[in-house]
């Protein structure tokens, strides 16, 4: 079980980092602005992702720090791209817990508003299925906009990680 989280933070690291690139596309207007009225936009869908990833991660390390960031603070792709690796940090940080009595045990963390408490293994297999269901929302807001992200379908990765023949 620890390979396959190894595996899943590594494929939804290369599929998000897809994702801004093709986010980088827009103009400033673009990525702040509803791409149809109704739909948050593309800056708040993925400053959504980068929090959740970072807050999850942050409770599963026993990190006190109970902050949000704000949209604001979060303006450009970059700023995104910078919380996300700060996520992807802490999983690595993590990585050597991932044993099997770890993932079993279940941890409560609170955070204004909400308190969890789930075995390890649910929240992070909740980060990556939440990052890929937000990423398809990002997918879809660009196509508004003219823009076609890259492929982020897991499949997509493990094809990139394995010989094809030739």
């Amino acid at each position: 079980m620890n390979d396959d989280f190894v595996s899943l933070f590594t494929f939804n690291r290369w599929a998000s980092t897809r994702m801004l690139d093709a986010c980088r596309k827009l103009t400033p207007e673009q990525y702040a602005a509803e791409p149809v009225p109704g739909w948050t936009s593309v800056r708040a869908t993925v400053r959504h992702i980068a929090v959740v990833i970072e807050v999850h991660l942050r409770g599963l390390a026993n990190d006190p720090d109970d902050r949000f960031p704000t949209e604001a603070e979060l303006a450009t792709v970059d700023d995104v791209e910078r919380l996300l690796e700060r996520g992807y940090r802490r999983f690595d940080e993590l990585r050597p817990r991932l044993t099997p009595d770890w993932l079993a045990t279940p941890v409560t963390y609170s955070r204004p508003g909400w308190s969890l408490t789930l075995a390890p293994w649910a929240v992070l297999r909740h980060i990556v299925n939440h990052t890929t269901y937000h990423r398809g929302q990002v997918a879809s807001k660009l196509k508004r906009f003219g823009i076609q992200q890259a492929e982020t379908d897991f499949v997509f990765w493990v094809m990139e990680q394995l010989p094809q023949p030739t």
